[in-house]
């Protein structure tokens, strides 16, 4: 066990340096605004960085592994079949599209739902814009996104249990979802022109993190024709002023954690 552990510190250990190599450089050169690499609450956001990766996906895959089960039991073993005959490149991009789709709900029902606002606020508590705020979470918010936005893959059959393939295609959709929120979180001034409404982009999510008036658009991770068809899209010409929540917020890691979690509901609310 002890090892166990000791591999996943290490590996996470090394992504972030991965992902320090990459991103700090770009934010010092193409920042949007001008910040230092060291700035106020960076401590507890590596702190989220350590909680948001290994537990969540541990929480995860037990509902996520009983669910496929369940379902492998009522749907015809052909549907499971045919689907598993598909290229797997077709899988891979039917696994990025539905993913996205069942976030995109998920998303939205934390900002209208108090009981899951009261838990997903802390990531909108930032009131600056950079990488590492990607992975500012609580862990309760974190299993939940997870849980979504990978059940329809077991759902469908795309990433099949048991089998190779299936945990492959869910490692790399894992992964690229998860680098993506990093980049779609970066302190970065590049607009992508005509991709902009292909792929999410920095400007699109930085708009979703607005105090106010914007906090409930663009609610998807990769795709923002999701957000288009279901009327949630904003995406002006210009990038937001400023980022956070209206309503006061725990400064302490301790309080940030527990706030959610004890009665009564906490000051920070849905926003309106």
């Amino acid at each position: 066990m002890t090892a166990l552990i000791f591999n996943q510190v290490l590996h996470l250990v090394v992504w972030l340096a991965l992902l320090a190599v990459v991103f700090i450089p770009l934010e010092r050169f193409f920042a949007l605004r001008q910040a230092r690499v060291w700035r106020p609450q960076m401590a507890f956001d590596l702190v989220y960085y350590m909680l948001s990766s290994v537990p969540p996906l541990v929480i995860a895959a037990i509902p996520l592994g009983a669910l496929a089960l369940a379902m492998h039991g009522i749907i015809p073993a052909g549907y499971y079949a045919a689907v598993g005959a598909l290229p797997f490149a077709a899988k891979l991009v039917l696994g990025l599209v539905v993913g996205d789709i069942a976030y995109y709900w998920a998303h939205r029902a934390s900002h209208q739902f108090a009981l899951l606002w009261r838990f997903h606020a802390l990531h909108h508590s930032a009131e600056h814009m950079d990488f590492l705020v990607n992975t500012r979470g609580h862990p309760v918010d974190m299993v939940f996104g997870r849980v979504c936005g990978l059940l329809p893959l077991y759902i469908l059959g795309l990433a099949q249990p048991g089998t190779t393939e299936g945990l492959v295609l869910a490692q790399i959709v894992t992964i690229v979802s998860t680098f993506w929120n990093f980049f779609i979180h970066a302190n970065v001034r590049w607009r992508l022109g005509p991709l902009e409404w292909l792929v999410a982009t920095p400007v699109f999510h930085h708009w979703h993190h607005t105090r106010s008036e914007h906090i409930d658009r663009n609610f998807a991770a990769f795709f923002p024709v999701i957000d288009r068809i279901f009327g949630t899209l904003h995406m002006p010409r210009e990038w937001p002023a400023e980022y956070g929540v209206r309503d006061p917020h725990p400064t302490t890691l301790a309080g940030q954690l527990l706030d959610p979690l004890l009665p009564p509901l906490p000051a920070v609310r849905r926003p309106s």
